[in-house]
């Protein structure tokens, strides 16, 4: 299994019950053929440039071990959703 960092921005928006369900969601999507690490939530943070006409963003990393198959998957799934406006998959193994 190789090691991957996840970090992805939430809209900010949303209630903190969605944020959540979006972060479990996340972290099912990873558990399907990897296990999860640390989850490590930073909140609200200042976005560099505007991203939809919004100044902030909810800020998650999530560190997993998983096939090399899963970040393609993940990628998918996170391009479509609605609540995730960024999203950087980094491979900790690769030099």
């Amino acid at each position: 299994m190789t090691n991957y960092e996840l970090m992805f921005i939430i809209d900010p928006a949303l209630e903190d019950e969605a944020k959540e369900s979006v972060i479990e969601a996340v972290k099912g999507i990873i558990e399907t053929e990897g296990e999860v690490g640390e989850v490590d939530v930073w909140g609200m943070r200042k976005l560099a440039y505007p991203i939809q006409k919004k100044s902030e963003g909810y800020y998650v990393v999530v560190t997993f071990k998983a096939q090399p198959t899963l970040p393609k998957e993940l990628d998918r799934r996170l391009k479509i959703s609605d609540h995730v406006m960024r999203h950087l998959i980094v491979n900790k193994d690769e030099k």
